[in-house]
């Protein structure tokens, strides 16, 4: 799903494009390897699969994907993924991913969801067993049967920081106490990166280049 924007510095100007071009759309001469200060570059895609980072925290938007429907007063969709690379997720349906009656991971798999989404932090395959153990344990409690859902105040976003108060990690399960100090640390730094990307990327659908003084 990445679109492969690329960035070469020409003519003291920086240019955004999908496909080099043979001129500078600034000066019109014809582009050589050897004028550029630094070689073409592909900018990073800052979204990943959610299925191929298992033990991660990811966040998608509620509708809709991150390229083409996100603006910042949407909401946004977090969840977790178990060992698997499986998303466990609460909404006004309930928790998504776990069988309440065979107390284990759901066959049902709505992962592709998640095939655009932003990471907050993922661990290592040292904290399978009890990343799995932990995220089955708070899955399982009552308090995330559907009934129990609340747009604003027992909703997605609760659950998974009560994943990470009982998981017990550290400095991450240490801001999971305070909702605004998580978001600060975690999310903002995310969205902010991610929207400066999906600006450049909308512009470059409406246009062959976006072009930056240095």
């Amino acid at each position: 799903m990445d679109p492969g924007i690329l960035c070469f510095h020409h003519c003291e100007h920086k240019v955004f494009c999908t496909i080099i071009p043979e001129q500078c759309p600034v000066c019109q001469q014809k582009l050589d390897r050897y004028d550029y200060k630094l070689l073409p570059f592909r900018v990073p895609y800052p979204f990943v699969k959610a299925s191929q980072h298992p033990r991660a925290i990811v966040m998608k938007p509620t509708h809709g994907d991150f390229l083409n429907d996100y603006y910042n007063s949407k909401d946004l969709h977090i969840g977790v993924t178990n060992s698997h690379g499986c998303v466990i997720e609460f909404s006004e349906e309930g928790v998504r991913g776990v069988n309440p009656l065979t107390k284990k991971w759901s066959d049902f798999d709505k992962s592709s969801d998640w095939d655009q989404c932003l990471m907050l932090e993922e661990f290592d395959e040292l904290w399978n067993e009890i990343w799995d153990s932990v995220l089955l344990k708070v899955s399982l409690s009552p308090l995330w049967e559907a009934d129990r859902y609340n747009e604003e105040r027992h909703n997605c976003f609760t659950f998974v920081l009560a994943f990470l108060r009982a998981l017990e990690c550290g400095e991450l399960s240490e801001k999971a106490h305070d909702p605004k100090l998580f978001c600060k640390q975690y999310v903002v730094p995310r969205t902010s990166a991610a929207g400066k990307y999906i600006s450049l990327y909308r512009q470059l659908k409406r246009q062959n280049y976006f072009i930056q003084s240095q």
